[in-house]
């Protein structure tokens, strides 16, 4: 893995950990995907061996059905967040924010989901979660006010707003780490949006997280 974080161009003494991803924190998207709106966070993990770059092609296994991209702001978390925390901690343990895809195996996620099995093969396979460098917290403003964007081939596809989180970032990292601890270079992925779609080889994309960040990438074929 030659990934590595990196906060506003800098790369920043973190080790690359586990990827905690909230499912269905967007109404809108759930109802486009026919799941019930949840009453409380959905939580899954990806290994780190899912992180890739977004400033690298994003490689995707064609072979084994759809895949669909999930646009989502991440954080990076910088200081260890455990069992009892509050969100004044959950705050100060914020090093950064930016924009991640969250690439899911629809087809394979489906036939999983049919036989009430894990989600993992769909989720956390290697590559499953490219990842724009941050922007340090410091010059984010208000988490609950971020526009997500993804454009695939000059094509607006997602356009969504955090203020739309059914569960804002704060509470979400205090839930999160009543399950699991958040460890320094952990990272979250917080939900994404309705208008999640089909990937192909070749498209390109074009993500951004207000006027914060803006990353380009192309679809290729894993190898």
């Amino acid at each position: 893995m030659d990934y590595r974080h990196r906060i506003d161009g800098a790369e920043v003494d973190l080790p690359i950990g586990k990827v905690v991803c909230v499912g269905r924190n967007y109404a809108a998207h759930a109802r486009e995907l026919n799941n019930p709106v949840p009453s409380e966070p959905v939580l899954f993990i990806k290994p780190n061996t899912s992180i890739a770059s977004l400033a690298d092609p994003v490689a995707i296994p064609a072979h084994l059905g759809q895949c669909h991209f999930e646009t989502e702001m991440s954080i990076l978390i910088c200081e260890e967040l455990a069992a009892g925390c509050d969100e004044q901690q959950a705050q100060g343990a914020i090093a950064g924010v930016g924009i991640a895809l969250d690439l899911t195996l629809r087809d394979v996620q489906q036939q999983l989901k049919d036989k009430s099995l894990p989600w993992e093969k769909a989720k956390a396979f290697d590559g499953a979660c490219p990842v724009s460098d941050f922007a340090a917290i410091d010059r984010v403003g208000d988490l609950q006010n971020q526009q997500i964007q993804l454009y695939q081939n000059q094509q607006l596809r997602q356009d969504g707003n955090s203020a739309d989180m059914l569960t804002p970032v704060l509470p979400l990292l205090v839930y999160i780490s009543q399950f699991f601890t958040l460890l320094p270079g952990d990272m979250v992925l917080t939900g994404t949006p309705a208008g999640v779609g089909p990937l192909a080889v070749g498209d390109q994309l074009v993500l951004s997280l207000s006027d914060l960040i803006q990353s380009q990438t192309q679809i290729c074929a894993a190898s």
